[in-house]
């Protein structure tokens, strides 16, 4: 067996063990998990594949391509969570291989491997591949194109000591190909990352075509076309809508999701650990990388972080994800930094371990922190006196008196004890296996520890409620406050079963007689708004959420 099919099957493994079990092992998160995840149901019962569609309504903001992975998955698996999180699960597990192989190509076996690796043992990548966001596939589309890309314009120039079997003509399809993908995906950002990262290599060049304008036309027509089919069939009558949308995005923070300019750096330098301590010194002074390939590359990669992370931060709306096209050229310049050191290019300072311990502490302090306060949950309350949700959120069920949720630390800190021994004694590919190996156990050991328990406080009341309604004939709505939790989980079998974002709606249901039961779910300091209409009776309250329901 060669090692590209040996290592190839064994990342394949390994990205099975990680991210597909326990995917339904807690409800999907409000908004973005159970909107994407609603749509994919709702394709299922309307039978259309080719519209997207929210509460039977059309839905302008997002393509289809996920959400017919997710109604693949419902189909065979049943609708729930783990069919929802199901696609990224499998992307994580080609994701893991194309960096290998990329890896492989590009230098060698050893520094696919270590690719791969940080990909896998970083927080944030790990945890978007057990998540039911569009993001890792609509990432992985777009590196695969940028990559093919820079491989056509590589055999153009051509370059010696890497293998290019292939016309650049085929390179160059299969680039516009995967970015037509990624517009198929989410939107024609995938476009403009790819275009903006390619003119700043054209400014490095100095105004010089290093692919002429044809082939830059053929690769833009390629990706046109992969999309062009169903924009042009089932979404210019919404283009107006969408161009709306995309633009409040970026000048505005909507849905409220506000942030401080330098809130994606932040981010990506905790949330990327513990790639992104390592990224941060391949942007300092190192030895040039022997083959004109590598530096190219490595060129490449470092306008893409930036690229990526610029636009983010312009971007008024501050969303994690936003960010997360960082992930593939983070942890390229991070395994890099990782490969010099382990040619001893590369010292391992006392600023990279300061760095390890650093963001490695306040991961510690949360892990070990949370499980205290869980189970001291009354000495948190004066600090939430003021919001009456909160508080009552934390009058939530939760067995704190649970190893599990002090595991999570101990795997943690023995990580990063041994991983900064054996990397400072020489021990090297030893270290950055305990390291990368070990965070990627600390992070599936904090999702089975502490999700399920967090989400208790937050969401699980309502999600409960709702699915006892779902086989009943009745109308549910949710009263003063945004949310997907009353579709998918209350599961409207037609239009008109449910209210979403529309006050119209509500109020129907709250003062116009009905023809069958209706439902309707608030939050407690808006409970009194509702306690004086005429027919609604409280049935409940739970965990700062109140349950109404109004007889036909």
């Amino acid at each position: 067996m060669s090692d590209r099919l040996k290592y190839s099957l064994l990342f394949a493994i390994l990205g099975a063990l990680f991210f597909i079990p326990f995917l339904g092992g807690v409800h999907l998160f409000d908004w973005d998990e159970i909107n994407f995840a609603e749509i994919s149901r709702e394709m299922l019962i309307k039978k259309d594949y080719l519209r997207v569609y929210v509460n039977f309504e059309p839905f302008w903001e997002k393509p289809p391509f996920f959400f017919w992975l997710q109604a693949l998955g419902m189909s065979m698996f049943g609708v729930g969570e783990f069919a929802a999180r199901l696609p990224n699960a499998l992307c994580g597990v080609l994701t893991l291989v194309v960096l290998f192989n990329m890896g492989k190509t590009l230098y060698n076996c050893r520094f696919g491997f270590i690719w791969a690796g940080t990909y896998l043992g970083s927080v944030l990548p790990f945890l978007y591949f057990k998540s039911g966001i569009i993001d890792p596939w609509f990432n992985l589309f777009i590196f695969l194109g940028l990559y093919f890309f820079i491989l056509a314009y590589w055999k153009r120039a051509g370059f010696k000591n890497i293998y290019l079997p292939k016309n650049q003509w085929i390179y160059l399809l299969l680039g516009g190909f995967f970015i037509g993908m990624g517009i198929l995906t989410k939107g024609p950002v995938a476009f403009l990352i790819v275009a903006l990262t390619a003119g700043v290599y054209w400014i490095y060049k100095r105004f010089r075509f290093y692919v002429n304008v044809p082939q830059f036309l053929f690769f833009t027509i390629v990706a046109c076309a992969i999309a062009a089919i169903w924009y042009t069939l089932f979404f210019l009558d919404q283009f107006e809508k969408f161009n709306d949308y995309q633009y409040r995005l970026f000048s505005t923070p909507d849905a409220g999701h506000k942030g401080f300019p330098g809130y994606h750096f932040a981010i990506l330098l905790v949330g990327c650990f513990p790639s992104s301590i390592f990224a941060i010194r391949s942007f300092f002074k190192m030895d040039k990388e022997e083959l004109l390939h590598q530096q190219d590359f490595k060129t490449w990669m470092k306008f893409l972080f930036w690229v990526v992370l610029i636009l983010f931060s312009i971007v008024q709306s501050k969303i994690v994800h936003y960010s997360s096209m960082c992930y593939f050229p983070l942890t390229f310049l991070a395994a890099l930094v990782v490969n010099h050191i382990l040619d001893k290019k590369v010292a391992f300072n006392g600023w990279l371990k300061a760095g390890l311990w650093t963001i490695g502490g306040l991961y510690l302090i949360a892990v070990f922190v949370l499980p205290f306060a869980g189970l001291n949950i009354e000495m948190l309350k004066p600090l939430f006196a003021k919001d009456p949700f909160a508080m009552a959120n934390l009058e939530a069920n939760v067995n704190w008196k649970s190893w599990e949720v002090f595991l999570p630390g101990i795997i943690l800190l023995l990580t990063l004890i041994f991983a900064t021994h054996h990397i400072s004694r020489n021990r090297a590919e030893r270290g950055f296996r305990i390291l990368f190996g070990g965070i990627a156990i600390f992070v599936m050991a904090t999702l089975i520890g502490f999700i399920g328990r967090i989400e208790r406080y937050s969401q699980n009341a309502a999600v409960e409620f709702f699915q006892s309604k779902a086989t009943e004939d009745c109308y549910v709505a949710t009263y003063s406050y945004k949310s997907y939790v009353h579709l998918f989980y209350g599961q409207p079998k037609k239009q008109g079963d449910a209210c979403f974002q529309d006050s119209e709606c509500t109020n129907r249901l709250l003062h116009e007689p009905l023809n069958k039961p209706a439902y309707i779910v608030t939050k407690i300091h808006k409970a009194k708004e509702l306690e004086n209409i005429l027919g609604l009776q409280e049935v409940g309250r739970k965990n700062g959420f109140v349950f109404y329901k109004r007889e036909p």
